[in-house]
């Protein structure tokens, strides 16, 4: 029987209490780590932590715009297990629907607050916990097709996933002197509740947009597809693998198209 990829290993993941990061969650500890699940979501966390099992997960509060919090979370992975071997930095929203003739700045900073200051605040305290105890970590973002194209998404999620591409790289040329990775991860669509929520459609009808639109026919892109991808980049198998922008799109950032934001 192979031994589970990361075990002994212990994990945050923000936005973790649905969607991505909860398929995450389930996957890292069955394969071995203790996670601590962050979310704003805490009724919904708190049963994500329940039906996973409380020996190999907790909940913490987090809103990663807050950078307290976020360092608070940090502290809290530590004292509780003693270590912090993996960060998936994962929360994040969508933002209106909007032309950029008609663009809320107030809502364009809180998507870029929440995208990517969050996580620069995530990569930053749980970078210096891993650096303080000369941990060699592993540092996942989670970004978009966004980050590689127009027209897919909202105009402020399209720019706060340019510049997290762009924040993992920089991060990753400083936090390689002490041997810690950062990657990013960067799916097509997926009905998670905050895709759904934000086109008002419901998970078959989200599916069967982003199917059509797809490069990739036959398959669906799941959640735990997504967390299977982040699997990787936490494990050993990724062990030379920095400053990496990992595609699970189906071809469809690297292919001729014509998909636009759904309306």
């Amino acid at each position: 029987m192979s031994k589970p990829r990361l075990e002994g290993k212990v994990a945050i993941i923000t936005g973790a209490a649905s969607g991505i990061g909860e398929a995450a969650a389930r996957v890292f500890a069955a394969n071995g780590a203790r996670v601590v699940i962050a979310d704003v979501q805490d009724e919904l966390g708190h049963k994500v932590v329940a039906s996973i099992g409380e020996e190999k997960a907790s909940y913490r509060h987090c809103d990663v715009r807050d950078e307290k919090q976020v360092e608070e979370m940090v502290g809290f992975t530590l004292d509780k297990y003693g270590s912090l071997d993996v960060l998936f930095s994962n929360a994040g929203i969508l933002g209106p629907l909007s032309s950029i003739l008609d663009m809320d700045m107030e809502d364009f900073d809180n998507t870029m607050v929440t995208n990517v200051r969050g996580v620069a605040s995530t990569i930053k305290h749980a970078g210096r916990a891993m650096v303080e105890r000369k941990i060699r970590g592993s540092i996942i973002c989670t970004a978009s097709v966004a980050a590689a194209l127009g027209g897919s998404a909202p105009h402020a999620y399209t720019t706060s996933k340019h510049a997290l591409v762009g924040l993992v790289r920089s991060a990753c040329s400083e936090l390689g002197a002490h041997g810690i990775r950062v990657n990013c991860i960067s799916p097509f669509g997926v009905a998670t509740p905050l895709a759904c929520n934000a086109y008002n459609l419901e998970p078959d009808s989200m599916e069967a947009v982003t199917c059509a639109a797809a490069n990739l026919k036959g398959t669906v892109l799941k959640p735990a597809h997504i967390a299977e991808a982040a699997l990787f980049l936490a494990s050993n198998e990724s062990v030379y693998i920095s400053g990496h922008n990992l595609a699970v799109d189906g071809g469809f950032t690297v292919v001729s198209h014509s998909y636009s934001t759904i309306q």
